[in-house]
């Protein structure tokens, strides 16, 4: 309850976040992205073995739980897009999991346990976002830490 007060007085202080119109843009296409790509994984938990080469998984819920969390970070991201000066930590961690997933990915490759062709998993879910998640962590910076200082 405490709380409320600090992020309603950051929200409505004269800050103002820069390119607020564009980041709101990109959350909403990163939400609908996550929401599509976790509903077709828990739907079709094979198709990324079929695209990749790969035998069919033999525990293919494993996948379609992969789906259901990604898509629940696309609900985090509309909420982002919906008030983009409170998103900065929901950010933080989908960049962070957007970086330590193709690190992990990388080393499956590397080692000869995955195929080359899985990059594609990387390449959509997560390369594409680094320079707008990054931009706008940056953006947003000044209001978390305003937030981090009042508390």
């Amino acid at each position: 309850m405490g709380e409320a007060p600090i992020i309603h007085a950051m929200v409505q202080s004269n800050w103002s976040m820069p390119r607020r119109s564009f980041h709101r843009r990109v959350f909403v296409a990163a939400g609908i992205y996550n929401l599509v790509w976790g509903a077709f994984s828990v739907l079709d938990p094979q198709w990324f073995f079929r695209v990749s080469d790969m035998p069919a998984a033999n525990h293919p819920q494993i996948f379609a739980t992969l789906g259901m969390v990604i898509g629940l970070y696309g609900i985090l991201y509309l909420e982002v897009a919906r008030v983009p000066e409170r998103g900065w930590m929901i950010a933080v961690v989908g960049l962070a999991g957007k970086v330590l997933g193709p690190i992990g990915l990388i080393y499956l490759i590397v080692v000869g346990v995955w195929p080359a062709k899985t990059l594609v998993i990387a390449v959509t879910n997560d390369f594409i976002w680094w320079p707008f998640f990054t931009l706008y962590l940056v953006d947003a910076w000044p209001a978390f830490r305003g937030d981090l200082a009042r508390r």
